[in-house]
């Protein structure tokens, strides 16, 4: 899977200085090798909000959230965007052996992270195209340390993926399972799961999606098609409609009530005041 026809297909990275985080927003670095550190970024807005730890889709930057991270916010949720080998500002080379293992060694830090800051609410684990590979594979390796998986316009299977894209991987004499397998790995994850696509996806196409529904083995789970969204505009297409969906989806999940925030708050009043 390291063959250069396959990376060069996978990982598009876009590298770039490090820019100044948005108001609010916190960097960080986590090693998941010798000298290769890949960059965090926190959009916080309340350290008892629920989190979610984001890996984004290819070609994608953290700083391409830097206007979306409030949008989280604004529902209740912060937002922790996890990058990639070679990408952004982090270093190293993006390496098909070394993606999943970097994503969770990525997770395992970022809860390091949180604790040592003391943030305190529950924690989701989102992934979004490319970056559903490494949410389903952080939801099945590490599920009681989350509260439930969001996958954006992820895939099932990739082999046919792949030969969309122009590459033959059972030519190579490779197998699903020798490749991300995204649909046998989420048959085992029974977390709650929400999983969203775009109806007009033509990098994707919703069948994937489609797939994943149909196998994971969440007792909770949802499936929103995006009217009119394809690929990257989902969004664009419904507004701030998307991240009250993610609200609603996290804080049922995690068994918050719309209130919880000023519950909670009163609650530490009352606390302080005796």
């Amino acid at each position: 899977m390291d063959r250069p026809e396959i990376t060069q297909l996978l990982f598009h990275p876009t590298q770039v200085a490090q820019n100044t985080p948005p108001e609010g927003a916190i960097d960080f670095s986590v090693s998941v090798d010798t000298d290769v550190r890949v960059a965090c970024r926190m959009h916080s807005f309340s350290k008892e909000y629920p989190t979610l730890i984001f890996f984004h889709g290819n070609g994608e930057i953290i700083p391409d959230y830097d206007e979306i991270g409030p949008c989280y916010g604004q529902e209740g949720i912060n937002l922790l965007v996890a990058e990639y080998r070679g990408y952004g500002w982090s270093t190293g080379t993006p390496l098909t052996s070394t993606f999943l293992p970097d994503c969770n060694t990525v997770f395992l830090q970022a809860l390091d992270w949180l604790k040592e800051q003391e943030y305190t609410g529950p924690v989701f684990v989102k992934g979004r195209s490319l970056g559903s590979a490494c949410a389903i594979d952080i939801a099945l390796n590490h599920s009681e340390r989350i509260a439930g998986l969001i996958i954006e316009s992820g895939f099932a299977r990739t082999i046919p993926l792949a030969k969309t894209l122009g590459v033959d991987l059972e030519a190579m004499g490779l197998s699903e399972e020798d490749c991300f397998n995204n649909v046998g790995k989420i048959r085992q994850v029974e977390k709650p799961t929400y999983i969203l696509h775009g109806q007009y996806d033509q990098l994707i196409p919703l069948w994937q999606s489609e797939t994943l529904q149909a196998e994971s083995g969440a007792r909770k789970k949802e499936f929103q098609i995006i009217p009119g969204a394809d690929h990257n505009s989902l969004i664009a297409k419904v507004g701030q409609m998307y991240f009250q969906a993610v609200k609603k989806f996290v804080y049922q999940a995690a068994g918050l009530t719309p209130s919880w925030r000023e519950k909670r708050r009163q609650f530490k009043t009352q606390q302080q005041a005796q």
